[in-house]
């Protein structure tokens, strides 16, 4: 009766162990790899007019080990599932394959792909790119926000000022912001931008050069920065959690012979205090 009670808890923890093996792991890798090959072959005319329904059986055989697998880490983990994030993406990436694509859900056909992006959890050093981008966005958020001031400042001041000459470019807000936003990407801005608003506005370099140099060579770099930053306390962060066991065990060794030193300074001292009785004749 005990052992059919444990029964389920010892299968779940066996299961458990059996999904983090590294075999398993690489086994879900690689038919996530052969499932983006079959997403790109689908939208190739010959490979489908070749070998079509083969395709999809493969990628509907592939789609159903995925849903085994998300529901095997469900029932291992229970509610803690719900509370790892990659474990939440995981479950919807595969669940949006789940939708019928027809109807007003025919988009949701082109999100197959995302499937693909379950790489990034099953990868540990692109888990650990993107979980720096992550902890960098409380820094980027502040650069959007500094960003987003100085684009509305300069798009105000281009349609006051080239509107009425080159409406294409800045005749309302939003065709200024655009064309900032090309200026500030150095796509084809000089001959094609402001070369031209300088032959009929020949001081307009006064407003382009400042622009570049804020929002392309200060703002991205600061962007670029953080991303840095982000990605080295990551780094730092692992290499803490990977040298604490060693840290631990060399504690405890450290404990062990104090101890041992302890017990031989007793040892000693029980030794000296202990009188010396000559041998009896």
């Amino acid at each position: 009766m005990e052992n059919a009670i444990r029964l389920p808890g010892d299968f779940r923890s066996a299961l458990g162990r059996w999904l983090d093996q590294p075999r398993v792991q690489g086994l879900v890798v690689a038919l996530i790899v052969v499932n983006a090959v079959l997403l790109g072959l689908e939208t190739w005319p010959a490979a489908m007019a070749a070998a079509g329904p083969l395709l999809k059986a493969v990628d509907g055989l592939i789609l159903a080990v995925f849903v085994v697998e998300i529901a095997a880490r469900l029932y291992v983990h229970r509610a803690a599932f719900w509370r790892d994030p990659w474990s939440v993406f995981d479950f919807a990436v595969v669940a949006i394959a789940l939708v019928p694509a027809s109807g007003p859900f025919a988009v949701l056909r082109a999100l197959r792909v995302l499937r693909v992006l379950r790489l990034l959890t099953m990868v540990p050093s692109m888990r650990r790119v993107v979980g720096a981008l992550l902890a960098a966005i409380p820094g980027l958020g502040s650069i959007v926000l500094v960003l987003a001031i100085l684009y509305y400042v300069f798009a105000v001041i281009a349609t006051n000022l080239f509107a009425a000459a080159f409406p294409e470019w800045f005749g309302t807000l939003g065709r200024s912001l655009y064309t900032l936003f090309q200026i500030m990407t150095l796509e084809s801005w000089s001959m094609g931008i402001s070369r031209p608003v300088m032959e009929a506005f020949p001081y307009a370099w006064a407003f382009f050069i400042p622009f570049i140099l804020i929002a392309t060579f200060t703002m991205l770099n600061l962007f670029i920065a953080i991303i840095v930053n982000a990605m080295q306390h990551v780094n730092e962060q692992e290499q803490a959690a990977d040298a604490a066991p060693t840290r631990d065990a060399q504690d405890a060794i450290l404990r062990e012979l104090g101890a041992i030193r302890a017990e031989l300074a007793a040892l000693r001292g029980e030794d000296a205090a202990r009188p010396i009785t000559p041998p009896s004749p």
